[in-house]
């Protein structure tokens, strides 16, 4: 154990959980069941991208599906128009997205104004939901992009030739899986490191920060970038994984409020929130389908449960009987 890195050691519950998810396809190989979890875990990585922001640097910003479907539609139209492959058109996409994120976030750094940065992020992504929706002859708009091709085949040793297309639901959980535990192995260094120290302190206070001589300017556009990279990559993944896109399935602000609710539910500012949210809430919304018309009210009712018996999130239930959650004490 102590021949892990320091960050690692930190949230053995996290690395224990992402392990046991990984057995799924082990256990069962129903597709649903590694359709709705694939989904979840996809859902874990955008969140997390904006709990990188929002929970770690304290930028409230509600514009992060327009990170997600900028590098959903660029992977996508890449593949189709380009005859390139998805494995090398979802880096297109997340580059994307990082460029259009440091484009677009770094005027709005001088606004102090949390409220106004909030507004200013929720408009910019309807207008790029609005221009998807009107570039009809390019996105097809509220018709739907189809015919998005899935990942390639990859020859594997021992495996042979593993497909990742609808009927190989397994492959393609591997495949998520897979960008989940690099997603999250990433974000762990990063908070833990000097530059994720500093991007804590900014969220603490700003003036203290900026006492000490830290540039806000270079670190928020910093986790803005890398937040904006992570949202356009699991974007594109999503792409090559649903295989049709819409403005308002990738785009829509309902998005930014399932990610909302997964981040507060989970437990903001923590490593494991995302992920522990993405997957009760996914399931359980799953699970509603037998209520019928009632099913978003009871859907409502639990995370308004959630919110009451757990306000600091999933993720901080061991504070609530006096014993401090090792992971989430390490996340923050």
């Amino acid at each position: 154990m102590r021949l892990l890195p320091a960050w690692l050691r930190a949230s053995p519950r996290l690395w224990s959980g992402v392990a046991l998810l990984g057995l799924v396809p082990l256990i069962t190989r129903d597709a649903y069941v590694l359709q709705v979890l694939s989904l979840a875990m996809i859902w874990a990585i955008f969140a997390s991208s904006w709990n990188l922001a929002v929970g770690y640097a304290g930028l409230k910003t509600f514009g992060h599906q327009a990170f997600f479907g900028i590098g959903a539609y660029v992977s996508a139209l890449s593949a189709m128009h380009g005859g390139l492959s998805p494995w090398v058109t979802m880096w297109f996409g997340a580059v994307a997205a990082a460029v259009v994120g440091a484009l677009v976030c770094l005027p709005l750094l001088r606004i102090r104004s949390l409220p106004h940065l909030a507004i200013v992020t929720l408009a910019f992504a309807e207008i790029v939901r609005i221009l998807c929706s009107n570039l009809v002859d390019l996105t097809r708009g509220e018709l739907g992009l189809a015919g998005i091709p899935p990942f390639t085949p990859l020859s594997v040793p021992g495996l042979g030739l593993v497909s990742f297309g609808p009927a190989d639901r397994a492959s393609t959980f591997v495949l998520i899986w897979s960008c989940l535990a690099a997603s999250l192995a990433f974000l762990g260094w990063l908070v833990r490191s000097r530059t994720g120290l500093i991007i804590q302190a900014i969220r603490d206070s700003q003036v203290a920060a900026e006492s000490l001589g830290v540039s806000l300017t270079r670190y928020k556009l910093f986790t803005l970038t890398i937040s904006a990279f992570l949202a356009g990559a699991v974007g594109a993944v999503y792409a090559h994984f649903v295989l049709v896109l819409t403005p308002t399935s990738a785009l829509g602000i309902a998005l930014m409020v399932q990610m909302t609710a997964i981040t507060l539910v989970g437990g903001i500012g923590t490593l494991q929130g995302p992920l522990i949210g993405s997957l009760v809430l996914t399931v359980s919304a799953e699970g509603l389908r037998m209520a019928g018309d009632h099913r978003m009210l009871a859907f409502g009712v639990l995370i308004v449960l959630v919110v009451l018996f757990a306000p600091r999130g999933l993720a901080r239930l061991d504070l609530l009987f006096g014993r401090p959650s090792q992971a989430a004490g390490a996340a923050r």
